[in-house]
């Protein structure tokens, strides 16, 4: 679960640590004091998008810290491992985000540099996060086809047809690079043969260009190196006052006084092996000089290869390696032309068989479809009558089209709120608060479904009261049995339902704005709801009423898990 978020310096925010408990989560204030900010700043954790002006005003950078406690971090070690940082100890994870004012930014995983995808990854496994707009995707026929496979859970089977697909693509591009009218088709393969002969001409090998280059470097020093060398030369064996002649001295005197000092033998073979050590590194050193001096001729020819490769790299590619995958595929690209009757009679036979197995994975994904369809819909006919649809009916209609890159279906969520009608596409009904309340009771389906251990619902209660409100808290509250839940709403009916409750505010010092943030014993808890049902203007009756709401939530919500 999610256990705190520290932010620094983010928005409305100066320096706020917010504190959050297992299952229902709450966060309340009046409009306009920051509620959304702990959301967005959450976000920013998460890696989504960034930009200054998240920044507070006067600050140069902002930050915000993510410490989740993760029962099971089985995936999100898998990715840690994966991208090369150290796994959650315990099932800790930190995730720690900056942002300066120079649009810089920097990213740590446990105190270990990460990059923003790897971040975003571990995101997508740890928190679901729906904001006020997001149900309009679920309008969306794209996303209603992705909820359907994920509900079937029909990677594999979408993953089978995906290939077989991409198969076809790949036929029918090259079918239609050979589609070309025969002067198209002669002037294209004399350049093709131009540039095969042009290459194989030339005759390069991998690791030649940069052995010439070095030899190249060597040549065209050849002056003041062979003059350094000659000076190094005589500093160790040719000149009159040599480390080698010094070294005869030094064994010379030592062999005089080994016959009174024993250990000056033991020296006298340490100045010998430095001698011939000495001897040895002027040899090596007179063989450089020597391959220098060998054949003037040579950095000629050092040139006009360079200036080969480097001809060939302008043309064809950066590298050697890229210049012979340029003369593969020109040969095999010569080839098809020079057969290109052939390769389309082939192209066209291959298209067949692919055709027919395309139809194959397609008509099986399809099937397995159908079959997810009536059990999504039977699960979200029961969610929506815990939600005020008592007699609401939902279908999830799969049509037949022709073949695309997810399958070859089409899928409709089709909604009737009130008895008597007949299931309508969700795009027809005009109520927001309706469409609201279908995506909880997905949200609520997937719950059940998926492991993702946090949901964030941000205002998932708009355009709805009264009874219905109540509904949707005791759906979050049903939801937060098995999840961790935070909740922004503006509702008293939703927040009754929370076990724990953050009450956001703003105040002005100084001339300064700031968001502040308290976690609420029972007491303020009472004092906030009033606050909700009658705003400023509290009584001890819109007290009392608040009191009341808490108590018949509570009761409620453990008859509701005594009867699960």
């Amino acid at each position: 679960m999610l256990e705190h978020l520290h932010i620094l310096h983010y928005a409305l925010v100066d320096d706020l640590r917010v504190e959050f408990g297992d299952g229902l989560n709450i966060v309340t204030g009046e409009t306009g004091a920051g509620k959304t900010v702990l959301m967005g700043a959450l976000g920013f954790a998460l890696g989504e998008r960034a930009d200054r002006s998240m920044i507070r005003d006067g600050e140069e950078s902002c930050s915000v810290e993510a410490a989740f406690q993760l029962p099971d971090p089985a995936g999100v070690n898998g990715v840690l491992e994966e991208t090369g940082l150290d796994v959650c100890a315990e099932g800790r994870l930190v995730l720690r985000r900056t942002l300066a004012q120079s649009g810089s930014g920097k990213i740590f995983i446990n105190d270990r540099a990460a990059t923003q995808q790897t971040v975003k990854r571990i995101g997508d496994l740890l928190v679901d996060m729906h904001g006020p707009h997001d149900h309009q995707s679920l309008l969306k026929p794209e996303f209603q086809i992705e909820l359907l496979d994920a509900f079937g859970r029909l990677g594999a089977d979408r993953q089978a047809y995906a290939g077989v697909y991409g198969q076809i693509e790949a036929l029918r591009k090259r079918r239609s690079e050979l589609e070309l009218n025969d002067k198209d088709v002669a002037r294209e393969a004399d350049m093709l043969k131009f540039q095969i002969k042009e290459i194989k001409d030339a005759e390069p090998r991998e690791g030649e260009d940069a052995e010439i280059a070095n030899e190249h470097r060597l040549l065209g020093n050849a002056q003041e190196i062979l003059g350094q060398m000659q000076a190094a030369q005589d500093a160790l064996t040719d000149g009159e006052l040599s480390a080698f002649s010094r070294l005869v001295l030094v064994q010379q005197a030592l062999a005089a006084v080994g016959a009174l000092a024993a250990e000056a033998e033991g020296w006298r073979g340490e100045a010998k092996e430095l001698a011939g050590r000495i001897q040895e590194l002027g040899r090596a050193m007179a063989g450089l000089a020597h391959k220098l001096e060998a054949d003037p001729a040579r950095l000629q020819w050092l040139d006009e290869r360079l200036a080969v490769y480097r001809k060939l790299k302008r043309k064809y590619g950066e590298s050697v390696a890229g210049i012979l995958r340029f003369l593969e595929d020109s040969e095999k690209r010569l080839h098809d032309l020079e057969n290109r009757e052939q390769q389309l009679a082939e192209i066209d036979k291959d298209l067949a068989k692919v055709n027919a197995l395309l139809r194959e994975a397609g008509g099986t994904l399809g099937g397995k479809r159908r079959r997810v369809a009536k059990k999504l819909a039977a699960a979200l006919e029961t969610a929506l009558k815990g939600l005020g649809f008592a007699q609401s009916a939902f279908a999830v209609d799969v049509k037949d089209v022709e073949p695309s890159p997810t399958g070859m279906n089409e899928v409709d969520f089709q909604f009737a709120p009130n008895p008597g009608e007949a299931p309508r596409p969700l795009r027809a009904i005009a109520s927001s608060g309706e469409i609201s309340r279908v995506m909880l009771a997905l949200k609520s389906v997937f719950a059940g479904h998926d492991r993702i251990p946090v949901l964030v619902f941000d205002e998932i209660d708009v355009n709805i009261g009264g009874e219905t409100a109540g509904a949707v808290g005791l759906k979050l509250a049903e939801i937060a049995d098995g999840h961790q839940v935070i909740c922004i709403t503006h509702l008293p009916q939703v927040a009754v339902h929370g076990r724990r409750h953050l009450a956001v505010a703003k105040e002005v010092k100084g001339g300064r704005t700031f968001t502040r943030l308290a976690a609420l014993d029972k007491d303020g808890r009472v004092e906030e709801i009033a606050r909700m049902l009658g705003g400023k203007n509290l009584t001890s009756v819109t007290a009392d009423h608040a009191a009341e709401m808490l108590k018949k939530a509570e009761r409620k919500t453990e008859r509701g898990k005594i009867g699960r």
